[in-house]
């Protein structure tokens, strides 16, 4: 039988397909379109793919990014042609500067009808820029039938998306009509594997282990990681330094400070312990203080494993872009242990004494926080489980709040650091099969509010944890707060009922009055199953107040004003 147009597209676009399954892919998302047919049929009769379809592609490519956070392999996001190519743009940024790897797959028109007004046809040709790694464009199946050529196109897909370091890749896929196969029959999967290399400065390294030799008192300051590595806490015990670890580090764990954001806020403390030395590890601080603080030691070292840069401020005296793990491995055989316990010390009795002012503070208040969500949130969830926090105020609350603890992974959207796609990342957190809970403001949950509304009904378990200040809190810390225009043009009060929003959606709902009642909701929406919101009511005035009074009585606790 004569294979039809519609046969070679499939034939072809299940090749490359199925070149991507071998390098680990096994999620894809697609989103209905006609040009699209041969890619999606490809991806949902692949024995290897799980597919998930959304309504739209903007919410399709932040689930699929949801997936490759959570599991560190390539996930698939497939649209049909013209805007809803387009929709991939926000997601491609964060997939790049995340170094997330992420496939996106646009239908297109064929050459022959692009540039003459052609119904749903835009140039797509690099449409996402320097945001992907590459940009590869397919033949039209009929003028090279060769499926080979897909499957080497599939290969460079994987091995660009892969990395080092990971991040998106766009392939453009031009299809001629027709585009539905006549035949049922799929092609057998290949076995062609993908390499990877590794990344490895070992003159930048050998740079570095020079400086921590001759530094007499160092910390490691450590950011968000695609992939932590914990003897880096070996490694700084071994040589005295204490370890600030942002919770999206993965490095959140015991052996690191547990209240190093209110130490590094606060000025006569930071003030009387300047390092010689620091080592910035993975991407530049989240916090005003950690910023400010790395502007203010004598030498600033960046370990980049995913060459991020990760240095704003041109105050870094240099750079190792290497693999974090054979770092310390290296690291460990070069330096020799060293006694500096009273630099050591003198950092771990400040922060217990923070870390007890805090805890202390939190505990004995009734009234929701959004600083005591945040602890309580973390402290709370199971062994094995996934936080994913928003950006603003919750992953700022939580780098300050959270206790060091062990076995709960927390991923955020700190690439580009936008609000917008959370929930859909959420939701494809949820999808990879782990315990998820997520943590946001009120604005973050309403501007992704789509994606609740397609997917609380399809089987996914996801608690959102919801501060509702009405409005983006975060402006009431920064100097637009003494704006005329700061309620309408910054905080944004929406006045919307959250009730209602879950109603319609189908999503659980739950109100929490008071600050000792969070967790058992929580736990009682976990047991439900399902997607389910737990809203904090708060108020914005005083959550400042609050978070001026626990920085008061952290003072109080080790001496000396906050900065």
């Amino acid at each position: 039988m004569t294979e039809t147009e519609g046969d070679v597209a499939f034939r072809c676009a299940f090749a490359l397909v199925d070149q991507l399954v071998v390098a680990g892919l096994e999620h894809a998302c697609i989103s209905p379109g006609s040009r699209s047919t041969p890619i999606a049929l490809a991806l949902a009769r692949h024995p290897g793919v799980r597919v998930h379809v959304h309504l739209d592609e903007r919410a399709s490519a932040f689930f699929a990014m949801g997936i490759a956070k959570a599991t560190r392999r390539p996930a698939a996001v497939a649209t049909t042609s013209g805007t809803a190519a387009g929709e991939l743009y926000p997601a491609a940024i964060e997939a790049s500067m995340s170094r997330t790897p992420l496939v996106l797959l646009t239908a297109d028109r064929p050459p022959e009808l692009r540039g003459l007004g052609a119904n749903q046809t835009i140039d797509q040709t690099e449409l996402f820029g320097r945001h992907v790694k590459a940009f590869l464009e397919t033949p039209v199946p009929s003028d090279d039938a060769d499926d080979q050529t897909w499957r080497s196109i599939g290969d460079a897909t994987a091995t660009h998306s892969l990395g080092p370091p990971p991040g998106p890749v766009h392939v453009n896929l031009p299809f001629r009509e027709p585009l539905v196969p006549t035949s049922v029959t799929t092609p057998g999967p290949a076995n062609r594997a993908v390499s990877i290399t590794s990344v490895f400065d070992a003159v930048g390294v050998e740079d570095l282990i020079a400086e921590m030799r001759g530094a007499g008192s160092g910390l490691f300051l450590v950011g968000s990681l695609r992939a932590p590595e914990p003897r880096l806490i070996d490694l700084a015990m071994r040589v005295g330094w204490p370890v600030i670890a942002e919770p999206t580090s993965g490095l959140r764990r015991p052996g690191t400070l547990a209240a190093g954001q209110f130490l590094l806020s606060n000025e006569d403390f930071v003030s009387r312990h300047v390092p010689q030395l620091v080592v910035q590890v993975g991407a530049a601080p989240t916090s005003r203080s950690g910023s400010a603080f790395v502007t203010r030691a004598e030498r600033l070292w960046i370990v980049d494993p995913d060459d991020l840069v990760a240095d704003p401020d041109r105050v870094a005296a240099g750079r190792a872009v290497t693999d974090l793990a054979r770092f310390i491995r290296y690291a460990r055989a070069q330096i020799r242990e060293d006694d500096y316990g009273a630099w050591l010390q003198a950092w771990l009795e400040a922060d217990d004494q923070a870390r007890v002012a805090v805890d202390a503070f939190l505990d004995d208040l009734d009234e929701p926080f959004e600083g005591r969500v945040a602890r309580d949130v973390a402290a709370s969830l199971r062994f094995g489980s996934t936080l994913v926090v928003g950006s603003s105020m919750p992953v700022r609350d939580l780098d300050a709040y959270m206790a060091p603890r062990e076995g709960l992974c927390v991923l955020a959207n700190r690439g580009a650091s936008g609000i917008d796609g959370f929930v859909s990342t959420a939701l494809g957190v949820a999808a990879s099969g782990v315990p998820t809970t997520a943590l946001c403001g009120d604005l973050t949950l309403l501007h992704d509010v789509g994606s609740l509304l397609w997917s609380a009904r399809r089987g996914l378990d996801v608690v959102f944890v919801v501060p509702n200040n009405d409005g983006g809190a975060i402006f009431s810390f920064l100097p637009q707060r003494d704006l005329p225009e700061f309620e309408e043009l910054f905080a944004t009060p929406h006045g919307v009922d959250l009730t209602a929003v879950c109603s319609a959606a189908g999503a659980g709902h739950t109100r929490v009055e008071r600050a000792a009642d969070l967790i058992p909701a929580i736990e009682r929406a976990r047991a439900a199953g399902g997607v389910h919101v737990v809203e904090v009511p708060t108020d914005r005035e005083r959550n400042v107040e609050l978070h001026a009074e626990v920085h008061t009585a952290v003072a109080s606790a080790i001496g000396g004003p906050t900065m």
